[in-house]
């Protein structure tokens, strides 16, 4: 009888575990369909497979290392009346370098539009840097981008830098950052697409680095610690349609103490979102202001803000105005 109960237990706790994975998958499929079938998610996903084609075209000239040039003067004189209004006016945050750092797979070509785009917008020194597509170890490349900060900073003659880092690329500048004394020496770190949370594609591969970026894994939690000393402004960019940080609330950055600014999308793939004209607007904008808001109720404190793309797009509209969501603070995606 004992062993009847037993296996009466057994099925009970297996289809309670397959109930549980089809709501999952239901849930999933459903948002799926509402993210992916929506026009706007049609454009996303259309705009993807275009960049997605000229990127594999520019591919070969990002093997190249590109050299670092410090230029004398940025002229701003043949841009357009409402271009030039976006130009960074601040000198010191024109004069602070800019670190570019790609994602898995992928090397600087990735940041052929946002490096121009960046350029234009007065930022003298906007660098972008290769690391192996071999890497095996979050730490052992944050360690090789120790040393690449340390060389930008030298010979741009800067204190402190900017990095922005897509997918990946986040990911190391972040572990750098905040587990290595980066925050020394980097003022902001933007990522795009990172995987703060892991991911669960990382499942596919069955990689030493792709177990570092799943859920729950050594390098996740280790960043999920205590970080009282770590003074980086943290500007990250997340998408409701992101294919490869899944699910997709795992690409914002919950962290008390961080000080972090949030822009969430709901139309731009994964790759994407180096292109995307609302991501290169708000990372401009907010690196061009070297000024943190203060906190109304605690002098002398940054704090924690969740921007919508509807506030962050306000004073320049986008032609997928429709589509974006109204501003909410600390609202997750399914």
């Amino acid at each position: 009888m004992a062993l009847v109960h037993i296996g009466v237990d057994r099925l009970a706790r297996v289809a309670g575990a397959a109930q549980a994975a089809a709501v999952d998958v239901t849930r999933a499929g459903a948002y799926a369909a509402r993210t992916f079938g929506s026009p706007a998610g049609l454009r996303g996903l259309a705009v993807e497979g275009a960049w997605l084609t000229a990127h594999l075209a520019v591919y070969p000239a990002g093997l190249v290392h590109a050299q670092l040039r410090v230029p004398a003067v940025h002229r701003t004189d043949p841009l357009p009346p409402v271009r030039r209004s976006l130009v960074v006016t601040d000198v010191e945050a024109a004069g602070t370098p800019i670190l570019l750092l790609h994602g898995i797979m992928d090397n600087r070509s990735v940041f052929t539009v946002f490096r121009r785009s960046l350029r234009r917008r007065g930022f003298g020194v906007v660098h972008a840097v290769n690391y192996s597509v071999f890497t095996e170890d979050i730490r052992t490349a944050a360690h090789r981008l120790h040393r690449q900060v340390d060389e930008l900073r030298e010979l741009a003659g800067a204190e402190r830098i900017h990095i922005v880092g897509h997918s990946l690329g986040g990911m190391i500048a972040r572990y750098y950052v905040q587990r290595m004394g980066g925050s020394a020496a980097v003022d902001t770190l933007v990522t795009l697409g990172s995987p703060h949370g892991g991911t669960l594609a990382a499942h596919l591969l069955p990689t030493p680095l792709a177990r570092q970026l799943r859920p729950g894994s050594d390098v996740i939690a280790e960043l999920a610690q205590p970080a009282p000393g770590c003074h980086t402004r943290f500007l990250v960019v997340w998408s409701r349609m992101d294919q490869m940080v899944l699910p997709q609330r795992n690409g914002r950055l919950r962290h008390p103490d961080l000080d972090v600014e949030e822009l969430g999308i709901r139309d731009v793939g994964h790759l994407a979102l180096p292109i995307d004209p609302r991501t290169v607007r708000w990372v401009a904008a907010a690196l061009g202001r070297t000024a943190r808001a203060t906190h109304p109720l605690r002098p002398g404190q940054t704090y924690s803000r969740v921007t919508s793309e509807r506030s962050a797009t306000a004073r320049h509209p986008h032609p997928d105005a429709a589509s974006i969501t109204p501003p909410r603070r600390a609202r997750s995606c399914p």
